[in-house]
């Protein structure tokens, strides 16, 4: 029942923002919101990432707390970059793009893996490794589109 709820929501999340075609997720014009994907990392939680600290990777801006923290992200992207664009991973598993929340993560064996909402983490939660492998299925093949 939750799973047919949370394809039905991730349909309707994927059909409201069809303007998303980028591969970074990107909302208010940053990737992640704003966020400081290696706080996630480094400090256990999402930090507002600020206007002072910024970078472009991926085809977005990305923002961070400190230059300690935006110099670390520079040399080594792909470790704290999150998993299918920044998009929810949950939404990825069904093969949508949707958008995230950055209070539902989790960092798996050194990776971020955003969410976006309750019922999507818990689906997440209760199949971490099914969840990245379907969604690693269909982002492989979103990203040779």
């Amino acid at each position: 029942m939750i799973a047919r709820l949370l394809a039905t929501a991730i349909f309707i999340l994927a059909t409201a923002f069809p303007a998303i075609a980028a591969e970074t997720f990107v909302r208010d014009g940053y990737a992640i919101g704003g966020t400081d994907p290696v706080a996630y990392q480094t400090e256990g939680q999402p930090v507002a990432g600020s206007d002072e600290f910024t970078a472009e990777y991926a085809g977005a801006t990305w923002k961070f707390a400190s230059a300690e923290n935006r110099d670390t992200f520079l040399a080594d992207p792909e470790k704290y970059a999150p998993a299918y664009g920044g998009f929810c991973t949950t939404g990825m598993s069904f093969g949508e793009k949707v958008p995230t929340d950055p209070d539902y993560w989790k960092v798996v064996n050194g990776r971020l893996y955003l969410n976006s909402s309750s019922a999507a983490q818990q689906v997440f939660l209760g199949d971490e490794s099914g969840t990245i492998s379907r969604a690693h299925g269909h982002w492989t093949k979103i990203e040779s589109e």
